[in-house]
């Protein structure tokens, strides 16, 4: 009982420090952010920054990790409760391209992060984050995989290229929508998204 409970204090100290490091990062960049500042922005001695991590280094690798953890998870979840009601292959993309749309909004920084590091190349963490999006477009590869198995989807499919393509989408989108378009909806976001992974966007000419 008393393990449980430590281990619990000590995820809510983490998440307090990941939320922390996170929006000092993405305010003032990783370089100018300091260990004493996401100790006081968390409400926590600097101590406890280090008894939870190595190194500041070490903090955003595991910020990186756990958010795109979740993310992975959202999709997935998505993907699956598309498959419970009885939906398609692309339903369940449909369903993932809204979750993702959702965790954006809700961690706005964090995204702004993940897509900033992606186009790094001098980062310790690398190998890390490349783990880590790997995890991520490889949930949409298993649907894409599937909707080619059962012929819904075309066999021309580049499947790895495509599942890239389609998280790219959502997180280029998304942040867009939020940088200069913040007035849409995340339901006219994703009604946008919807026709193209549909191919509805061809006029009647077509």
């Amino acid at each position: 009982m008393d393990s449980s409970a430590g281990s619990t204090r000590r995820e809510a100290t983490r998440q307090k420090l990941y939320e922390a490091a996170v929006t000092l990062i993405a305010e003032q960049g990783f370089s100018a952010t300091t260990v004493d500042e996401i100790a006081e922005r968390a409400g926590v001695a600097k101590g406890t920054v280090y008894y939870n991590f190595a190194s500041k280094s070490v903090l955003f690798e595991e910020l990186l990790r756990h958010g795109v953890g979740l993310l992975t998870a959202s999709l997935k979840e998505a993907a699956d409760e598309a498959g419970r009601s009885g939906g398609t292959k692309v339903d369940a993309l449909d369903a993932m391209i809204r979750a993702g749309l959702v965790f954006i909004n809700r961690y706005p920084a964090f995204t702004q992060l993940y897509v900033a590091e992606l186009w790094r190349t001098n980062r310790a963490w690398q190998s890390t984050l490349l783990v880590v999006r790997q995890q991520a477009v490889a949930v949409v590869e298993d649907v894409l995989r599937a909707g080619v198995e059962n012929g819904e989807l075309s066999e021309e499919i580049d499947i790895p290229l495509t599942a890239a393509a389609l998280v790219g989408m959502v997180l280029v989108a998304a942040l867009d929508w939020q940088a200069f378009q913040p007035e849409r909806s995340l339901d006219d976001v994703h009604a946008a998204l919807s026709r193209l992974l549909q191919g509805r966007v061809s006029g009647t000419r077509a």
